[in-house]
């Protein structure tokens, strides 16, 4: 009964104070309210718009855009207004009247006025005041007073979205969709679109395609040029070899196809490799016979080349003809695999050629720039093409690399990466763009304005998520709880929204991997406890005891209800956006490409090594060999007395590794520091359960393998990878144990004491991992200290140019 008065108490004051109430909660101050702030509001509800007679087809589309996003937004429509008498927005075509692409943006006087430049200042003119609504359904508002006047800093800003089956997410989309991702860039100062031809390094079909490749490539092309916006083509020259007459003449012809079919095309990037492998002064030949044939059907489009995977020789082969400075080259493309920093580049290519970014912002580990010292878990389970966005990663990226060009076109795959593309547009725009503010945009424009800042810091802490070693970063559940807290509170629309569902899914998949990698580390240290048993209970007994308690993981798992609640946001991703999360349940290409559903389960503990161990085991029929294999596995990195060891892909386990290079910040792409590499694992069916198997891709050999061989340190190209040692004994005599990562085509590395002194000479890296033993010349230790240096071998290119090392034992023999 109190309880009841209470709410009706409750009631009557709510009634009473009626009038304050419905103060308090005027659009314009909840609007206040939630920006921090009491600046007044123009209410836009009933708004009209009034656009000048003279706009260009492009800006056109941008007066569709908006008046068709604020609709889907809020229910508002102002193109049907003309009797009403709320505010005018007008937009204006202000030829020549500044910067190019630039606009202002004033409110004033109830009236909103938008003024382009040109064209495409008008559409980002619309595409800011886009941004700086606050909307909800039924209303809209602005602040009043707003007046901007903004240039973008770089000329080109750019994406690539290739329509092909390698991609996780582009191939299951139809023209409509792909229109509705174009208009997103645009709100954000993308000013240019990169396709991909119809023959590339892919399959000619994926089953998600709704229409043939050429044919959506035309339908692309056409979309972007009614926009105004540049038109790209990566187009990579695979053929075996251009120096046969009768294979470029075809190239010209198939190229020509492409080039006859599309209504717009503004300029072509060939990359010097990945894909392709052709010499430069061959590869150059062919470029400019197919500039003619592009120029024939587009006269204006540009020609672009990029030196990605050449070697030193090919390199200055390159170099060398830039100099002489071809008449129908524009640009050169700094990629991916270029084998120098992008500043050493700038200072070779001619200054009569721009260069231009083509950063990879879509991978996480084997690409330009990986995650710094990702923990292990993430990258056997999540993958090196899982949603990643990592903003303040992006941003000194972009910061170290943009200065030397004119901007970019990143390299995508999908929209694992949506977060990243839209940091670097806005970035491209203005560099010192403060990136919380950023990161609010894009929250309070794409998802709900109400959210805009907790989901923007939780966007800045799924990146934290993956800072140092998961094992001890609690902070990862903290995550999952905030967005916990934000999806409980979140609309019906902002569940649907496919961007939140992406947050939504990295905050949860990173809590369940980390519960999972706690309690499986719990279960191996307890099943390596219970063979130090084994002496007095029998190895038999001691075996089948620890492999019982490292099956534990899968008879009784953690952490269903957020495996669960992952597995269901994946199929609302492939619903509402078309991502491949999953070969088996959604026809992905691959599980490396972003099908992390299918890696959800993979070990995180040595479960799978442990019991190859004890299967070989259980063949010896003495107790007394049983017992010494039990020794071995329980004392695997123990170098013994006086002895070193290092897991060179476990920061916490690397205090011999020596980096003197300039870190990450100002060196992110490893050129002269160091960088951590994974292994590629699965490459046929892995059990969760000898009932139950889950798919994965690449060398299955790797499970089998102790956990401490899935990742090492690497240096690239002339950097050795070095390792220091103090307080050793002058007069004993040591032995290296080694653990190379294995790789095709085969590397081969050299190893060298103090700088002088040779430990091995240049040896070819064996295909399978497995430990290898060289004595350490005695002279090399005579002063009690030691440094090791590995070399690659000089002048490679290439994503395979680098040292690679797991493990090192330095064992006191």
């Amino acid at each position: 009964m109190e309880r009841s008065t209470n709410k009706i108490s409750s009631w009557l004051h709510w009634r009473a104070g009626g009038r304050l109430a419905r103060l308090l909660f005027a659009p314009s101050l909840v609007f206040a309210f939630l920006t921090g702030s009491l600046a007044a509001s123009l209410d836009l509800h009933d708004a009209r718009i009034s656009a000048d007679a003279n706009l260009s087809e492009p800006e056109r589309k941008g007066v569709e855009m908006l008046v068709q996003e604020v609709e889907k937004r809020t229910g508002l429509n102002w193109i049907n207004a003309a009797t009403r008498q709320g505010p005018l927005i007008v937009i204006h075509h202000m030829t020549g009247s500044g910067p190019a692409e630039g606009f202002r943006v004033s409110v004033r006087d109830g009236r909103v006025d938008i003024q382009g430049n040109d064209e495409r200042g008008t559409l980002f003119g619309i595409g800011y005041f886009l941004r700086e609504l606050r909307w909800d359904r039924g209303s809209a508002e602005i602040v009043d007073g707003l007046n901007t006047t903004s240039s973008p800093k770089y000329q080109l800003r750019g994406h690539q979205i290739g329509y092909r089956p390698k991609v996780n997410t582009y191939d299951a989309w139809t023209p409509e969709v792909f229109e509705q991702y174009l208009r997103d860039l645009i709100v954000f100062g993308t000013n240019a679109i990169e396709l991909i031809p119809p023959r590339s390094d892919d399959d000619d079909e994926s089953p998600h395609f709704h229409l043939p490749k050429m044919e959506m490539m035309v339908r692309m092309s056409r979309i972007i040029a009614d926009y105004g916006l540049q038109v790209w083509i990566w187009y990579p020259a695979m053929d075996e070899d251009y120096s046969n007459p009768q294979t470029v003449e075809s190239a010209l012809k198939e190229w020509g196809e492409v080039f006859r079919k599309l209504p717009r095309v503004d300029a072509i990037y060939v990359p010097g490799g990945d894909p392709g492998h052709t010499r430069p002064k061959i590869l150059m030949a062919l470029l400019e016979k197919e500039a003619r044939v592009l120029r024939k059907y587009h006269p204006k489009a540009q020609v672009w080349v990029s030196p990605q995977a050449f070697n030193a020789a090919w390199l200055e082969e390159f170099v060398e003809i830039l100099k002489t400075e071809p008449p129908w080259l524009n640009g050169v493309v700094y990629g991916p695999w270029v084998r120098v920093p992008i500043a050493e580049l700038r200072a070779k290519v001619p200054v009569r050629y721009p260069i231009r970014l083509c950063p990879d912002i879509t991978h996480s580990i084997q690409c330009e720039y990986p995650v710094p010292q990702w923990d292990q878990a993430y990258a056997v389970t999540e993958g090196r093409e899982t949603i990643n966005p990592r903003p303040v990663d992006e941003a000194k990226i972009f910061r170290f690399a943009s200065p030397a060009s004119i901007g970019f076109v990143t390299y995508s795959e999908g929209v694992n990466d949506d977060v990243n593309k839209f940091v670097w547009s806005s970035l491209g725009w203005n560099p010192d763009a403060d990136l919380t503010d950023i990161l609010r945009e894009y929250a309070r424009y794409f998802i709900n304005p109400k959210f805009a800042d907790s989901l923007a810091q939780g966007l800045l802490s799924l990146e934290r998520n993956w800072r140092g070693p998961l094992l001890t970063n609690s902070a990862v559940d903290n995550t999952m709880l905030q967005f916990f807290d934000i999806e409980r509170s979140a609309t019906p629309q902002m569940l649907l929204t496919w961007r939140f569902q992406q947050a939504l899914y990295r905050a949860y998949y990173d809590s369940y991997i980390r519960q999972r990698l706690v309690y499986e580390t719990f279960l191996q240290q307890r099943a390596t406890e219970r063979l130090r048993e084994a002496g007095r209970m029998g190895s038999m007994l001691a075996m089948d005891q620890a492999e019982r308690i490292l099956d534990a993981s899968v008879a009784k798992p953690v952490g269903q209800d957020l495996r669960e609640r992952i597995f269901a946001l994946g199929e609302a991703l492939y619903q509402s956006i078309g991502m491949q999360l999953s070969v088996d349940r959604y026809r992905a290409i691959a599980v490396s490409r972003g099908a992390n559903l299918d890696t959800v389960d993979f070990p995180l503990n040595s479960r799978f090594w442990f019991k190859k161990q004890f299967a070989d085991l259980r063949k010896r029929e003495k107790e007394l060999d049983r017992l010494a294999g039990i020794d071995a596995i329980v004392n695997r990195t123990n170098p013994g007395p006086g002895g070193f060891y290092d897991d060179l892909g476990n920061i916490s386990q690397q205090p011999h590794l020596v980096d003197t290079g300039p870190g990450y910040d100002n060196d992110p792409g490893g050129f002269r520091s160091v960088r951590f590499g994974y292994a590629g694992l699965g490459g046929g069916l892995v059990g969760r359960s000898s009932g139950d198997a889950t798919r994965v891709d690449g060398p299955a050999r790797f499970l089998e393998t102790p956990t401490s061989w899935w990742d090492w340190a690497e240096t690239r190209y002339e950097t050795p990878l070095t390792m220091h040692y103090e307080q050793l004994d002058p007069r004993a005599h040591y032995t290296l144990r080694i653990v190379y990562v294995a790789n095709r085509p085969a590397r081969r590395v050299r190893l060298v004491a103090n700088n002088a002194i040779e430990v091995h000479p240049w040896l070819q890296i064996p295909d399978l991992m497995r430990p290898v033993d060289f004595d350490v010349p005695d002279a090399a230790v005579e002063t009690g200290s030691l440094t090791l240096r590995w070399f690659n071998e000089p002048g490679g290119g290439g994503f395979n140019s680098a040292v690679q090392i797991a493990e090192i034992f330095l064992i006191r023999r």
